[in-house]
């Protein structure tokens, strides 16, 4: 285990549009997940050792500090740059009392994960939800186990994340599913997308989130590339991708609009949310009565 000095935890983000987010909070740096897709490996973040997992010094003490000081609560977000349930978490806890802390001092939380170890800490958000919103993402880009293994090799697979959703809405805690990355080639097709929206009403998610295609950065590109080599010998990925996309970053899928179409459509018919500003409001707006009562 190694450990990394940390200044600050708890940042102000700049807007409040990606899931009505407050503030950032990150205790742990880089991932072990190794998912071929990742965008946090890009240069641009400069993570060294993206695969080996740090721990911020003395975290939960400048977290501490940090809430104390704060003149407004908000939701924190967690999961943005590294898996706040990596596999050093079930032993460390330090998500676990970092979210002990966000309850004692009135925070809300929207967390980000691939981890079925979410579930261990229901007791948890169900306090925080008793005064401040709670938002569970859970990341699923294929119902396919198979699949799964190939593109999210180190990572709790999608049935166990589904079930985890399950768990979470059966303690009235809302949930749903970030589907994205979908990757060109390989998931941008209707069976997946119908059938991810389909497990998604299985579980009872509130929501889904898409994005129909990637980003390639410089370094995450050839990473990409070379897993692609790897785990999909038979099919010549890697040509298709210069061929569609050449160096770009923002690689949509040529199937986007019709896949928008199907994903729409499903959604509608099993009535799950998937627009950023319902979904917004759905998990924030019971305490917006509640705050606006106080002044009654």
């Amino acid at each position: 285990m190694e450990y990394i000095p940390a200044k600050t935890i708890v940042t102000k983000t700049k807007d409040t549009k990606w899931f009505g987010i407050d503030y950032n909070m990150n205790i742990y740096k880089g991932c072990s997940h190794g998912c071929i897709y990742c965008d946090s490996r890009s240069d641009c973040y400069r993570i060294d050792r993206f695969d080996t997992i740090r721990v911020k010094e003395e975290a939960l003490q400048i977290i501490r500090d940090e809430l104390r000081r704060k003149v407004k609560t908000g939701v924190i977000g967690t999961g943005s740059m590294s898996d706040p349930y990596n596999p050093l978490e079930r032993d460390l806890k330090m998500t676990r009392h970092a979210l002990e802390l966000i309850e004692a001092y009135g925070f809300g939380v929207a967390i980000a994960t691939k981890s079925d170890l979410l579930k261990r800490d229901i007791d948890v958000l169900m306090g925080i939800m008793e005064r401040s919103p709670v938002l569970c993402k859970i990341t699923v880009t294929t119902a396919d186990d198979k699949l799964a293994s190939h593109i999210e090799p180190h990572v709790s697979l999608p049935s166990a994340r589904l079930e985890t959703i399950g768990r979470l809405r059966e303690n009235g805690i809302f949930a749903g599913i970030l589907l994205m990355p979908v990757l060109p080639f390989l998931e941008d097709n209707e069976d997946n997308i119908r059938s991810v929206i389909k497990e998604a009403h299985h579980a009872g998610a509130n929501f889904i989130y898409p994005a129909f295609g990637m980003t390639l950065r410089n370094n995450q590109r050839e990473w990409y590339f070379d897993r692609l080599k790897e785990q999909f010998p038979e099919q010549d990925l890697v040509t298709e991708y210069i061929k569609v996309y050449g160096n770009r970053y923002q690689c949509t899928s040529l199937r986007a609009k019709k896949l928008w179409q199907v994903f729409a459509q499903e959604c509608e018919r099993y009535q799950i949310l998937y627009r950023m500003d319902d979904i917004i409001h759905s998990y924030k707006k019971r305490y917006k009565v509640t705050q606006l009562s106080l002044f009654d």
